[in-house]
């Protein structure tokens, strides 16, 4: 282990059945080092929604039910709900894994599990642990408790729920009346982009704190040799089955454009050490957005980076002059779309470096192919949410009958194209 992770997995220590008795429990003997540092952020009360995604074997809902347990402990005035979209699905799933965490901490004599009702209450204090199915919603809002207040919540299997508007009108229901809220979301991402919980898991948000993970991290010993030989047979004989359903990646339906992203974070110290950076910009005023780019390109590894983006509707010239101009570096240029001829030589009265991108006939399809071709396209989800979605979900045009056809479609695309005018003299290149 790293001392990263031996400071991160020490022994925690929490009240127990016992007054005064600590609990004490070594946490790299029941949860994954991949869970460490989020377990820490916990401790430390930095996050208010935890959001578990990643494929097969990670250990995700375990690490959510070690610390909803641990929460409890910790905040004794507190109560918590366990949910699934479909209420006979509960006790196959979020109660058979808070028992096991139960167990696994040791604390089996401390806490009473009953099936009906469906409970699991901590002896010490009356604490509780509720269950609940949202397709009878009205049960979780008429819920009555002998003291206190739900101060944590888990939506198992999130990509399930009707959307971010059901999630927000549980918490709405559920997390009110005391100082302590922490909302758990666990899911495995669904193969399409586009779907909500995809789309939330890559918004930025203060106090959110979103971590992936996989079976590779798990100890071997905790799967079993069958689980990681069954993995590495569909790795060798459905590669995309296997990134999906072990690797917890959203491979998208078979229309997607991209397939060479990696959305991952893109440090201060490799943007300092970048060669060229260029930016550019995409017109817009409403609804269609001005959408704005900064990338470098290593072509030793034909890999493109995209580390920061602006989106504004509403705004003229001068405005986005000025936004840009304090995001970039003194030398670095600005390549916009053509078709404003105005706007560029705006652009240029503003004391910026501005190019008109070049088009000719098929250029649209060559710098699209130019993109899909490389190595990887490396783009910092956080940095930049919109052009994460937006090239996460950009499919190809698709018949009534749902054969794929060889179009782009020309909707949804303002970060793509701002990213196409900043490459512009790039994959113009004869051989680029």
């Amino acid at each position: 282990m790293t001392a990263f992770d031996a400071a991160a997995s020490k022994t925690v220590s929490h009240a127990s059945a016992a007054p005064g008795a600590p609990l004490e429990i070594d946490l790299r003997e029941i949860l994954s080092p991949a869970f460490f540092e989020p377990h820490r952020a916990i401790r430390d009360g930095h996050p208010h929604t935890v959001v578990c995604k990643g494929g097969r074997g990670s250990t995700k809902s375990s690490f959510v039910s070690v610390e909803l347990l641990l929460f409890l402990l910790k905040h004794p005035a507190c109560h918590a709900a366990a949910l699934r979209k479909v209420g006979n699905t509960l006790r196959n799933s979020v109660y058979t894994q808070l028992q096991w965490a139960v167990g696994a901490l040791g604390l089996s004599d401390a806490f009473k599990c009953t099936v009906s009702p469906m409970e699991i209450t901590y002896l010490a204090t009356g604490q509780k642990i509720l269950f609940f199915g949202l397709d009878k919603p009205e049960k979780l809002k008429s819920v009555k408790l002998p003291f206190g207040y739900i101060g944590a919540v888990w939506f198992e299997e999130a990509d399930q729920y009707a959307g971010e508007a059901e999630i927000r009108s549980v918490k709405q229901s559920a997390l009110r009346g005391g100082d302590q809220a922490l909302t758990f979301l666990s899911f495995n991402p669904p193969a399409a982009s586009r779907n909500w919980m995809n789309r939330y898991a890559l918004e930025a948000e203060p106090g959110k704190l979103v971590h992936h993970s996989t079976y590779l991290t798990t100890p071997k010993a905790w799967l079993g040799p069958r689980f990681f030989e069954d993995a590495e047979h569909l790795k060798a004989t459905r590669p995309t089955a296997y990134r999906h359903e072990y690797l917890g990646e959203a491979v998208g339906n078979g229309t997607q454009v991209f397939d060479n992203l990696r959305l991952e974070p893109i440090r201060q110290q490799q943007i300092e050490a970048f060669g060229e950076i260029i930016s550019g910009v995409d017109w817009g005023w409403y609804p269609d957005p001005w959408a704005f780019n900064r990338v470098s390109y290593d072509a030793a590894r034909r890999t493109l980076y995209i580390f920061d983006e602006l989106t504004r509707r509403k705004c003229n010239n001068l405005e986005t002059a000025a936004l840009v101009k304090a995001r970039i570096g003194e030398d670095e240029a600005v390549i916009a779309d053509s078709a404003e001829k105005k706007s560029c030589g705006d652009y240029r009265d503003s004391g910026l470096r501005c190019y008109d991108a070049v088009k000719k006939p098929g250029s649209v399809a060559q710098s699209m192919k130019w993109l899909q071709g490389l190595a990887a396209i490396v783009i910092d989800p956080e940095k930049c949410p919109d052009t994460a979605r937006e090239f996460s979900e950009y499919e190809y045009e698709t018949a009534r009958d749902g054969a794929v056809l060889p179009s782009y479609v020309d909707a949804d695309n303002h970060h793509i194209d701002a990213v196409r005018y900043a490459t512009n003299r790039v994959w113009l290149r004869v051989g680029a």
